[in-house]
């Protein structure tokens, strides 16, 4: 079974992303659980998590189905003494945040060196975050999300998000999420059967199955190998169609959330019916 959703606001509190993926006929939902734009955040009330619980409850949602996001400020590979304190205090706040909201996933942008540390040291230190992360917490899965390689962004290929896992001392709570969009930029040419299965076979080789948690269905208005992130919505970019259409019927992807993250919210419920009817 197919999960797809879309990644919904939570503005005016959180119980307000499951309505929303609810009124887009979504089967999985991804948001943020604090604001996105700041290293501190006020915590969870408990009438907001009992809320969110109620919601989630009441419409069919399963915590395996919803894949929060952290900030886009967190930096887990910074080679800043200063800032990586910040990033660190602020992963583990998202971390406990889905402990405190049952949910069982977080995905995250792995990290970057800024031309200040070498690439191994930053994925290295990506790692040891992770471990210090998971020790303080229980139950919630680190989701590593593949990236386009723009500027010093590390985990754009399998081998760098293998080399992460590999540190990694619980290897039962941490997973992968893929972005189509990420992949093709970082130079696996997904828009084509040759390529499709090369890259999922590279992935299966060097990372394993068994880690695939999740995947943001994006199409990319750049073309391969452009590192450059740049989303664009189903069938309009230069991944293609075809590429949707074959994950619709790819068995590897059943049973996780598959999330848009396509730049135009209108079009979120017509995207998902046209998955789910391919």
């Amino acid at each position: 079974m197919k999960l797809i959703g879309a990644h919904v606001s939570a503005s005016g509190g959180l119980g307000n992303a499951v309505l929303a993926a609810q009124s887009i006929n979504a089967t999985a939902f991804a948001l943020f659980t604090r604001n996105q734009r700041s290293w501190v955040s006020k915590p969870l009330s408990a009438s907001e998590i009992t809320t969110f619980k109620a919601l989630i409850g009441e419409h069919g949602y399963k915590p395996t189905q919803i894949l929060p996001h952290d900030s886009y400020l967190i930096n887990l590979g910074c080679p800043d003494e200063e800032n990586l304190l910040k990033s660190r205090a602020a992963f583990l706040d998202e971390m406990q945040r889905c402990e405190q909201l049952g949910l069982t996933l977080l995905n995250f942008h792995p990290g970057s060196h800024l031309n200040k540390i070498s690439a191994e040291q930053c994925l290295d230190q990506i790692a040891g975050e992770i471990n210090l992360a998971l020790s303080q917490t229980h139950d919630v899965t680190a989701v590593i999300e593949n990236t386009a390689g723009q500027g010093s962004n590390l985990g754009y290929t399998f081998a760098q998000i293998a080399r992460i896992i590999e540190g990694v001392n619980d290897k039962s709570r941490v997973g992968v999420c893929i972005d189509t969009c990420h992949t093709f930029a970082a130079g696996y040419d997904i828009s084509n059967e040759v390529g499709y299965q090369l890259t999922f076979d590279e992935f299966d080789k060097l990372i394993g199955p068994q880690y695939l948690k999740a995947v943001h269905l994006n199409d990319s208005m750049k073309g391969v190998g452009s590192h450059v992130d740049r989303h664009a919505c189903l069938g309009k970019g230069y991944i293609g169609q075809w590429c949707f259409e074959k994950m619709m019927h790819d068995p590897r992807f059943d049973n996780i959330p598959m999330i848009l993250e396509t730049p135009d919210p209108t079009l979120w419920k017509s995207e998902i019916e046209w998955l789910k009817n391919r």
